[in-house]
């Protein structure tokens, strides 16, 4: 990629997995990137990497220090083009055995850190009249599924989000993007223990979501087949969609659990 759309792109989430490797790749764009993420240690070692990446530490779950890392970003970079809110963490979860602080903890990272990031950056964009805000849910979100209910549950809710901020700042001149991947190979994915068909690589990931920000698409979704599966099982009636999860989806995840 050889093109400047932006000129300041900033990215939460960034020292791993998509986020780390959509800053490396806007950075080659020549756009300044700031990259946020909890680990000092990470993101020191990928700023090295490109002089147009800059660390900032946060922890999105923080809305004061979410409002002043947005501050020091436009301070030292100039103004906001774009910015992808990317951070979210995951585990497995079950509401037989229910545990509060887990899903507490994944809706303010997950759900909560992009709300956080909206009230820094929002206001900003609609004074200057224009923007792209994105971020990052999951395929996951179309269907709740077991095992999963406390981080499906948030990226549901980003969903939500998502269709009613698009209506509201599209006549302030600002874009709204929600990227839905399925399995991308990431620290997140290495731990589990169900078969994850279609899994997708970093790289090609990060190129998918900056060809669909370029085009300023709403949704950018990938595989293609694990979006259509998770679009369709989100059309059926629910005797159906319980029938195909508990004979289709539970089975198979607990054969492979078993070899």
């Amino acid at each position: 990629m050889t093109t400047q759309k932006w000129q300041t792109i900033w990215i939460t989430g960034a020292s791993t997995g998509i986020g780390r490797e959509l800053a490396v790749q806007l950075a080659a764009t020549g756009a300044r990137v700031a990259v946020s993420a909890r680990s000092s240690d990470k993101l020191d070692k990928l700023a090295e990497k490109h002089a147009n990446l800059h660390a900032f530490v946060l922890d999105v779950s923080n809305a004061d220090s979410v409002a002043k890392t947005c501050r020091d970003i436009e301070a030292n970079l100039g103004p906001i083009d774009l910015v992808i809110f990317n951070a979210g963490i995951s585990a497995t979860s079950t509401t037989a055995k229910p545990a509060a602080e887990l899903y507490r903890n994944i809706i303010e990272t997950n759900y909560l850190g992009v709300t956080n990031g909206l009230a820094a950056i929002v206001p900003k964009m609609i004074e200057r009249g224009h923007g792209h805000i994105s971020w990052v849910a999951s395929l996951a979100g179309y269907n709740g599924l077991p095992g999963a209910g406390a981080y499906n549950a948030s990226k549901a809710a980003l969903f939500s989000l998502a269709e009613s901020s698009r209506l509201e700042l599209a006549p302030k001149g600002i874009d709204l993007t929600i990227i839905n991947p399925g399995f991308v190979r990431t620290h997140m994915t290495e731990k589990n223990r169900f078969p994850m068909p279609f899994m997708v690589e970093p790289e090609k990931a990060a190129q998918i979501i900056i060809r669909g920000l370029r085009k300023k698409s709403y949704e950018i979704t990938f595989p293609w087949q694990i979006a259509w599966f998770a679009k369709f099982l989100r059309l059926m009636p629910y005797p159906v969609f319980f029938w195909i999860v508990r004979h289709g989806l539970m089975r198979g995840r607990q054969k492979n659990q078993k070899q």
